[in-house]
C-alpha cells in the first residue's frame, strides 16, 4: 500500500512539474505584431551574373552550357531566433515561384513577428502534403492550371517540378529540333501511397556571420541569398551533361537533387 501511494505522488509531481515547464518549441509570438521580411535569391553561375541565352559557363567536367530556363519553388519558411525559438510563416503565404525571367520573382516576400532572427530555413520544392490536397487549396503559384504553362506541373504524373533549368551544351545530343538541349526537370515528393523518388530539399542557414535579420516594422529587412546555379552540375555530385543530358523522374534526378543543397549563400542582410 505504501509503494502504491508512493507512486501515485510520484505521478502527480510529474505531471504538475511538466505542466509548468515552459514549452520552448511552442514559442508565444505575437500574432498582431508582424512586420515585412523578404528573403531574396540571386541567382549566379561561378562568380558570374546569370544571363539567360547569352553567356555561355563550363562545368567541373569541363562541359560548356548556356541556361535558357530557370524556375523552382521556394516554400515553408521558417526563422529562428539566438534563443532557439522559431516562427513558422503560414504555409497559405509561404510558397514561392523563382523565375529568372521575371526579376522580382527572385524576393520571397513574408510577414513575421518582430524580432532578431539568426537563422532561416526553406524548403527548395513542394511538401508532400500540399503536393496532396484538393486543388482548391493549390492556389497562386501552385496552380496547375497556371502551372502548366510555366512547365512546373507534371500532369502525367500528378506531382510538381521542383527545379527546371533547360538549355544549349555542345556536349548534348541534337533533339528532334536540330538544337543540342539538356533539360532537367526535377520533382518528386516521396509518392501517395507507396514510397517513390523524394526530391524535397530543407535548407537552413546559420545568419550571423554575415548579418542577422533585424525585423521591424518600420522598415525592411532582406535577407540576400547568392544562388550558385552552376552547382546543379558541378555540386555535391559531378554531373555531366554528355551522359545525362535529359534528367526528369528517374533515379539519377536523386543525385541533381542533392547539389541543391549547395547552391545557396547567404551574402548579406540589409536592415
Amino acid at each position: 500500500m505504501i509503494h502504491k501511494i508512493q507512486f501515485v505522488w510520484a505521478v502527480l509531481f510529474m505531471a504538475a512539474f511538466l505542466s509548468c515547464k515552459k514549452d520552448t518549441s511552442e514559442p508565444e509570438f505575437n500574432q498582431g505584431n508582424l512586420a515585412p521580411l523578404s528573403v531574396e535569391f540571386d541567382n549566379i553561375v561561378g562568380g558570374q551574373n546569370l544571363i539567360l541565352n547569352t553567356s555561355n559557363y563550363k562545368n567541373s567536367t569541363g562541359e560548356t552550357y548556356n541556361i535558357q530556363l530557370l524556375q523552382y519553388f521556394i516554400s515553408n519558411i521558417i526563422v529562428t531566433k539566438a534563443d532557439g525559438t522559431s516562427y513558422t510563416v503560414p504555409q497559405d503565404s509561404s510558397y514561392f515561384l523563382i523565375n529568372e525571367t521575371n526579376p522580382d520573382s527572385r524576393f520571397a516576400r513574408v510577414n513575421v513577428p518582430e524580432g532578431d532572427y539568426t537563422k532561416i530555413t526553406f524548403t527548395l520544392g513542394v511538401d508532400s502534403l500540399r503536393s496532396t490536397m484538393d486543388v482548391s487549396k493549390r492556389t497562386g503559384v501552385l496552380n496547375p492550371a497556371g502551372g502548366m504553362e510555366s512547365g512546373m506541373y507534371w500532369g502525367w504524373n500528378s506531382g510538381y517540378i521542383f527545379f527546371k533549368m533547360e538549355g544549349v551544351s555542345p556536349q548534348a545530343p541534337l533533339d528532334p529540333t536540330g538544337a543540342n538541349k539538356y533539360r532537367f526537370h526535377i520533382g518528386g515528393f516521396g509518392g501517395y501511397s507507396a514510397p517513390t523518388i523524394n526530391n524535397i530539399k530543407v535548407i537552413t542557414t546559420d545568419l550571423t556571420a554575415r548579418g542577422m535579420a533585424q525585423v521591424r516594422k518600420n522598415r525592411s529587412a532582406n535577407i540576400h541569398f547568392f544562388v550558385d546555379i552552376d552547382k546543379v552540375l558541378s555540386g555535391l555530385n559531378s554531373v555531366s551533361i554528355a551522359a545525362n543530358p535529359q534528367v526528369m523522374f528517374s533515379e539519377f534526378s536523386v543525385k541533381v537533387a542533392n547539389n541543391f543543397t549547395t547552391m545557396f549563400t547567404h551574402d548579406h542582410t540589409e536592415n
